[in-house]
This record gives C-alpha cells, structure tokens and sequence, in this order.
C-alpha cells in the first residue's frame, strides 16, 4: 500500500453483494472469498464507500428483457455496446443486499447504481452513458478526499470503470487486489489489468 491511510483517504468497496458470489445469480468465481480481505482492509481506513447494484426488475441490461437473446452476448444501444447479463441485483431482493460475510460498520455512505431502467452502470462515478454522474466524485470533493483505493466485485467490469473514472476525475487510485475477484469474460480482465495499469492506476 501507499503508506497508511490518512484523513485524504478513501476506500470503495464495489458491490460486494450476494448476487455476484457463489449461488448468485451473476457469480463472480470465489467472490465469496474477498469478503475477510476487504473487511481487514476497511478497518485501516476512516472513510469507507460501498457501492450497490440496484436494477428494477426488467432492467434493460438484462438477457431477458430480449426476447431472443442469451446471457453474455453484446447489443448496440443509444450509448454503445452493452453486454447482455442475467437478472442480478433486483431491488429489495435477497441476491441484492451485501453478503453475510461482510463487515464493514463504519461505511458512511452507500451509492446505489444502475436503477435507471435504460442505462447499466459498471462505474462507481457514472452511468454507462457516460455523462449520467452517479454524485460521489463531488461528494469525496466536498468531503476533502482526494486518493482513492478501490476493491470488490468484478475486478475486470464495476472495479475497473471505477478505478479509471476516479483517476480521470483527479483522484490519485489504487487497486487492491487481494480484495477484489474477476469475471474474465474472453480475456477482459487481463486487459482490464494493463489499461489500469497503463493509465497510471496504481495496482497493489
């Protein structure tokens, strides 16, 4: 790590949730693990973020609001390619809320994510758009926060947009890896890895 946290610190913690562990409907391989690495890492930081994945049901990243379309394929949207998922993270579901496992009593500050029905969000900063902000950026701003160390579920999707969205806002960003897990659909985190990395993300 860089040194111990200091006031000018911040941990996020991205969606770490049932839904993306084992027997969730979205399972991120040994994302159940990660949970005491990030529950030891959060008690060194006095500023700790969650994020959570909040679709309503139908959500527009969803195979099934496709008729004729599977799990992992990609469509073209208004803002792009967007990777089809299976239903995940449906509000006021059980696969929705944060593990058992997690323990993290001094967050001070849930952002929710993706509950607009026609755009996904990956990014902690903002929507898959890419204008949408989700309002943490102005908030760690206001707060005085301005080095941000990132760990969760997927280290290659929500990990990864929000570790380059926080270092092209102005934040100086780390990743932990230890604390985080991988999807690595067709290569992605292994790209995922090296853009962080060529980007100046510092990876730990």
């Amino acid at each position: 790590m860089r040194g111990d946290p200091t006031e000018r610190d911040v941990l996020i913690v991205t969606d770490p949730q049932r839904d993306f562990c084992p027997g969730g409907a979205l399972a991120v391989p040994e994302g159940d693990r990660i949970m005491p690495a990030i529950n030891r890492l959060a008690r060194r930081f006095a500023h700790v973020v969650i994020t959570q994945d909040w679709h309503p049901p139908g959500h527009m990243s969803f195979a099934s609001a496709h008729p004729g379309k599977q799990p992992f394929e990609t469509i073209e949207v208004e803002y792009g390619p967007q990777t089809l998922w299976p239903d995940h993270c449906v509000q006021n579901t059980s696969g929705a809320a944060f593990h058992p496992a997690l323990d993290v009593p001094h967050a001070e500050l849930v952002i929710r994510k993706g509950y607009h029905p026609g755009i996904d969000s990956y990014s902690s900063f903002r929507e898959n758009d890419r204008k949408t902000p989700t309002g943490l950026a102005g908030y760690l701003r206001e707060r005085g926060l301005t080095r941000a160390t990132l760990c969760g579920l997927a280290t290659d999707f929500c990990v990864f947009f929000s570790a380059m969205d926080a270092h092209e806002a102005g934040f100086e960003t780390a990743v932990v890896l230890e604390a985080s897990r991988g999807i690595d659909l067709d290569g992605s985190l292994a790209r995922a890895l090296a853009t962080m990395r060529d980007a100046g993300v510092q990876l730990v």
